[in-house]
């Protein structure tokens, strides 16, 4: 089945205040977020007619601008109202929500002091990142090409368009090679996080995960140590080693789209998804929906 392209759709966009029709939301070609990957942007989830956990998405769409050397020409507020706004004006109560602030096109030189700021933001259907017979048994992930650099670096800290670009070719390679995604390094050779997922592991019922200090600390992942811990479960941040690997039982990842999603292998590493993985599978999929509030 064919994808419909995402710029001749039916729908509206909020687009610098107003809405627009959704095959009128364009940007010129000479955009500085296009050629310098001044953009950054946040991805979220309606579900049953709430956004979750807006407002700290959008802090960390505001923060991540910062980082990038621009303000936002709105308000926290004002973009919380806009998401929620777009959702209803696309009759959507179940959808992914997309934010994103660019510089624009008033310069196309490395400097851009004068670029002016736009903010756009989109919603549409997207019912879950990978197949659900995948996610029920486990997904694999080959080991990626491309490690997450260091702070010293990049502005490892935001949510930056431009640090994707390994994660699409890193994930291109995986998928041709038959793998649902893959497992990035970081500069140093510790484990660090999926192409847009951050990733958990388990041993005699405690869980460890990477400290994200080269990588995000996601809004899901901070969600599901939550959970984990009213569970009255073990989190452990730390360095892990790809050694390490064959001592840890059970893997998953987490993120907007992933959701908690159970790994079964990593590169030669194998897992079985058990019954801490899909516990709290089933009580972050419940979290989302209301049906259950961390303490």
């Amino acid at each position: 089945m064919s994808l419909v392209p995402f710029d001749d759709r039916d729908g509206w966009i909020w687009f610098d205040g107003q809405f627009v029709p959704w095959r009128e939301a364009k940007v010129h070609v000479l955009t500085h977020g296009l050629h310098y990957a001044s953009a950054v942007f946040e991805g979220e989830r309606m579900y049953g007619g709430e956004i979750f956990k807006l407002t700290e998405h959008t802090q960390r769409l505001f923060k991540s601008a910062e980082i990038l050397d621009f303000s936002i020409p709105f308000t926290v507020a004002q973009i919380d109202e806009a998401c929620k706004a777009a959702c209803a004006k696309n009759n959507l109560d179940d959808c992914y929500v997309r934010p994103i602030a660019w510089r624009g096109s008033e310069s196309i030189s490395v400097s851009a002091h004068d670029a002016s700021i736009h903010v756009a933001i989109a919603v549409w259907e997207w019912p879950s990142y990978f197949k659900p017979e995948e996610k029920a048994k486990g997904i694999r992930l080959a080991w990626a090409k491309y490690r997450r650099p260091s702070p010293e670096t990049a502005p490892t800290a935001s949510k930056a368009a431009g640090l994707y670009m390994i994660c699409t070719v890193s994930k291109h390679i995986a998928e041709r090679e038959g793998f649902a995604d893959a497992m990035m390094l970081d500069w140093r050779g510790y484990v660090a996080e999926a192409t847009g997922a951050n990733a958990f592991f388990i041993r005699d019922g405690v869980i460890h995960t990477p400290t994200p200090d080269c990588f995000l600390d996601g809004i899901t992942r901070q969600s599901v140590i939550a959970l984990a811990r009213q569970k009255g479960l073990e989190v452990i941040e730390r360095h892990i080693a790809p050694a390490e690997l064959p001592s840890f039982t059970e893997c998953f990842i987490t993120g907007t789209a992933a959701e908690v999603t159970p790994v079964s292998q990593i590169g030669e590493h194998l897992f079985t998804p058990g019954p801490l993985s899909l516990s709290l599978m089933d009580e972050f999929a419940r979290l989302v929906r209301r049906q259950l509030q961390p303490a």
